[in-house]
């Protein structure tokens, strides 16, 4: 259907909807950020409306604009071109429309939702779409389980039904299914010329997903007696990630390094007898939320957590909301381990050993999604540990639905592995690298020699990193981390709430020090419990989002050439100073960029410019530079960032 003729039916049905509300809902209240992306009619505060009236106003507002179709292109040629704006929907629209100090769950007092809903995201798209993204990565939208869940909701990660939405994404008052607003959804941003990427967890489910009693036999099952290990024990006796000792680790290092998987090291018989056959799905029953099967000797059983896959003796919590899938059967190997869930043994690993019912259910699910909401590509969580055969297949169906439909792989590794496997674009190591000058630079020097095998994103935050106001120099950094993110060969990815200037972490996955850790406790965490963004912060940077952006899309098509020929570093002996050019055969221009990684010191530079000009003006303050002897003198303030086009 066409996207402007589905937003006008549901539209008529919303307003029916809505019509036993009258003129009920004074209290309620949103950013007028929401309101008006103009920088003329924005300000930090919140304003009163009748909620029907506000999401059939914005509704109207993005039927009211004139239709972007989007361009039938190679997944590989939009991914590169793509700038994202990635969404935690409870999260990134959560907001306190009743004013009464917090967010109320599951709705307020007027039956509203105040975590975010597919009908709020719709009404922010103009807004997200002001910042110049033009590709929304969406956190898991599935159905949550509950057995073992953190916090008051559970992590997005703790699939339940990956063909199942998760119903709390859904407005109450709409009137709408969740199916139908997340169509809702799809529809705008496509009408908008946004597309739609979901992220997906196709290695885990929820330790009460709804297979397991349908199919017992595609989980993983151990004694209902044998307690879970608490972190950094190592009691053999209980659950958790298997235990090696200094020798075993060697060998098992050496083995997957060197690329022998024919006899991988297994976990210690104590570990492997701790599991068991599965249950008979007449045998399962739910108890106080947990799933406990029995054998038929009378055994009880349950599905134990997961842990971190690799390394063997990864220091991480379980995760005690997820269990991993079997993805192959074989009596020998009826365990989790690294040598099961990843790293495959070669004996194990056998066609005729692949849980083939489970497979083909997996495959099922991005077509069905492409078939039912019309989503343009997926992020694959843990896509590392699934089989390549299986990977193969998922792309090849979503494929023959949509030929440019996207795979984006959640690797911090930008390798030719990725690409072999069938991937258009990574998340890559930017957001690791970018807070270290020196790291920061090799990095930039590798567009210049070898480049890389694909785009990755090119952020200094993610939803599992802290967020990028921490850093040193906060509001500073945070400004000259995205200025150079728009100018390289690379994929702009704003994590919500960065525009914001938020400084509160979505989860605590990587990067952060004990003393961190200890500040922000999981169960606080957006990723587990209701929060909603300081919409409001005076140290928000949506302004230079925007001006930054728009300069980016005047210089789209030099800014993207990913060859190495397009990008020249310029060396220099201020060791603070970030320099390089893009150029290439193409275009009759050159794009040069000076920036101050010293967040703390200004710095004085002198630049040679080979060309005539008296002056020359810097694209980001137009400010007039003057050359003289064909060179400019510059102050350069902490994190500043300096654009020329010469």
């Amino acid at each position: 259907m066409d996207s402007k003729k589905y937003l006008i039916e549901i539209r008529e049905k919303i307003s029916q909807s809505f019509k036993q509300f009258g003129g009920k809902g004074s209290r309620y209240a949103v950013p007028n950020i929401w309101v008006t992306s103009k920088q003329s009619d924005r300000n930090l505060k919140s304003i009163k409306l009748n909620p029907p009236t506000f999401y059939l106003n914005a509704l109207n507002e993005i039927i009211s604009q004139k239709q972007t179709k989007l361009q039938k292109e190679d997944a590989d040629v939009w991914s590169r071109n793509a700038v994202i704006y990635n969404m935690f929907v409870r999260t990134t629209c959560a907001f306190d429309h009743n004013g009464n100090g917090k967010i109320d769950l599951p709705v307020n007092a007027e039956g509203w939702r105040e975590t975010g809903t597919f009908l709020k995201a719709t009404s922010m798209l103009l807004f997200i779409k002001s910042l110049g993204a033009n590709t929304i990565h969406l956190l898991p939208i599935t159905s949550i389980g509950s057995d073992g869940n953190k916090g008051t909701l559970g992590s997005p990660y703790a699939i339940k039904n990956p063909n199942n939405l998760d119903e709390k994404l859904a407005e109450p008052n709409s009137g709408l299914t969740v199916e139908e607003e997340f169509k809702l959804f799809v529809n705008a941003a496509h009408h908008l010329g946004l597309r739609i990427v979901v992220e997906f967890v196709f290695r885990t489910a929820s330790k009460d997903s709804d297979w397991i009693k349908q199919h017992p036999e595609w989980f993983y099952w151990i004694k209902e007696n044998i307690k879970d290990r608490k972190p950094h024990h190592r009691n053999e006796s209980e659950y958790g990630n298997p235990i090696f000792n200094t020798d075993e680790l060697k060998k098992i290092l050496y083995d997957v390094e060197n690329n022998h998987f024919e006899e991988l090291l297994p976990p210690h018989e104590s570990y492997r007898s701790m599991f068991t056959d599965p249950p008979k799905p007449e045998a399962i029953k739910l108890e106080k939320g947990r799933y406990i099967g029995k054998l038929a000797d009378g055994t009880r059983v349950r599905i134990p957590g997961a842990f971190a896959d690799w390394p063997p003796d990864d220091s991480q919590p379980p995760w005690g909301d997820v269990t991993y899938l079997k993805m192959y059967e074989h009596n020998d190997f009826n365990y989790i381990a690294y040598n099961t869930i990843r790293m495959y043994d070669l004996r194990l690993s056998k066609s005729e050993n692949v849980n083939k019912p489970l497979w083909e259910k997996i495959s099922e699910i991005i077509p069905n999604y492409q078939h039912q909401f019309g989503i343009d590509g997926v992020m694959i969580d843990m896509g590392h540990a699934l089989p390549i055969d299986l990977k193969k297949e998922m792309i090849k169906r979503a494929r023959e639905i949509n030929s440019g439909f996207a795979f984006w792989d959640e690797n911090f590794s930008v390798t030719k592995k990725s690409v072999i496997e069938g991937y258009n674009a990574v998340i890559g190591y930017q957001w690791s690298d970018q807070h270290h000058p020196n790291k920061f630079k090799n990095m930039l020097k590798r567009f210049g020699t070898e480049g890389f095998d694909l785009p990755f994103f090119a952020t200094p935050e993610s939803h599992n990193t802290p967020r990028a106001m921490t850093r040193e120099g906060e509001q500073i950094y945070s400004k000259y981390a995205w200025a150079l993110s728009n100018f390289l060969p690379a994929i702009p990815f704003i994590h919500s709430g960065f525009e914001l200037g938020e400084t509160f972490p979505i989860n605590t996955g990587l990067d952060f020090k004990i003393d961190d850790l200890k500040k922000y406790p999981s169960e606080t965490l957006p990723l587990f419990s209701e929060y909603g963004y300081n919409w409001f912060n005076s140290n928000q940077i949506v302004d230079w989002i925007q001006k930054v952006s728009n300069i980016r899309k005047k210089f789209r098509s030099l800014i993207t050439d990913a060859s190495p020929q397009s990008f020249y570093w310029v060396d220099n002996s201020n060791n603070d100073l970030i320099s390089f050019l893009r150029k290439n055969e193409i275009e009759k221009y050159q794009l040069l960029i000076l920036a101050n990684s010293n967040l703390q010191k200004e710095i004085y530079i002198e630049q040679v410019l080979e060309i005539k000009k008296k002056s020359i003006e810097d694209l980001l303050t137009g400010k007039s530079i003057a050359i003289e002897d064909q060179k400019i003198r510059l102050k350069l303030n902490p994190g500043q960032v300096f654009l020329f086009k010469i």
